[in-house]
């Protein structure tokens, strides 16, 4: 009876895992295998933050240091438009993010989605594509937006590609991210893809949050209430 019943167990397990693995590998329609993966393994790549926590990816405005520059000054160019002065958002929080498309993190679009729909009345989401990380955005503009749109529902503004990380060619306004001469105290320039920093309504970079931390995270939510 113990024998059957081990078997049974055995033959579970086998069909288990069989199926577990079909699932992972199954391809997306548009989207290429590695992406079909990494989206299926996306879950398990976030449990590194659940696991041992994400306090080292988060720096904090802990003692409210404005601003030199005003961000305000700055624009950033949209993935199809004419450049858009960050002025018009004032009064609202902007979340910026260097995203990817070919990054274990790139489910966060999903996540980014549903915070932008959840708090749209006070918050704008801009999406930094940049291909400054392991060559994880190798496309051009107009095929990242259809990505975003198709594979995960983005309809928060995606910018035109551009680099993030500290050189001479930086983004202007991830220049002004990781600059405390200028956003008056964070120096952090992306770590990785997915790495998001909040400004308040009143153009103050309240914190910087690494690609560990969930867009939905509660250290991050709580700072838009």
């Amino acid at each position: 009876m113990m024998m059957i019943h081990n078997k049974w167990i055995k033959k579970l397990f086998i069909t288990t895992t069989i199926i577990g693995v079909a699932l992972l590998v199954i391809k997306r329609k548009d989207m290429t295998w590695r992406q079909s993966f990494l989206k299926s393994i996306y879950g398990v790549i976030m449990l590194k933050g659940k696991l041992f926590g994400t306090a080292n990816g988060i720096l904090k405005n802990e003692k409210n240091s404005t601003p030199i520059i005003s961000i305000y000054s700055l624009k950033y160019i949209p993935n199809n438009g004419n450049p858009i002065e960050l002025e018009q958002f004032k009064g609202k929080k902007i979340l910026l993010v260097n995203t990817a498309s070919d990054c274990g993190y790139t489910g966060q679009y999903s996540q980014l989605e549903e915070l932008f729909n959840l708090h749209k009345s006070q918050l704008v989401i801009i999406g930094f594509p940049a291909n400054d990380f392991k060559n994880q955005e190798q496309a051009n503009d107009d095929s990242i937006a259809q990505f975003c749109k198709i594979n995960y529902g983005v309809t928060f503004p995606i910018a035109k590609k551009s680099i993030v990380v500290k050189s001479n060619q930086q983004n202007p306004i991830f220049n002004w991210l990781s600059n405390s001469q200028q956003n008056g105290w964070c120096n952090e320039a992306p770590s990785w893809n997915f790495s998001k920093y909040l400004v308040d309504e009143h153009g103050t970079l309240m914190a910087y949050f690494s690609k560990d931390v969930s867009p939905l995270d509660e250290q991050v939510v709580s700072l838009l209430k």
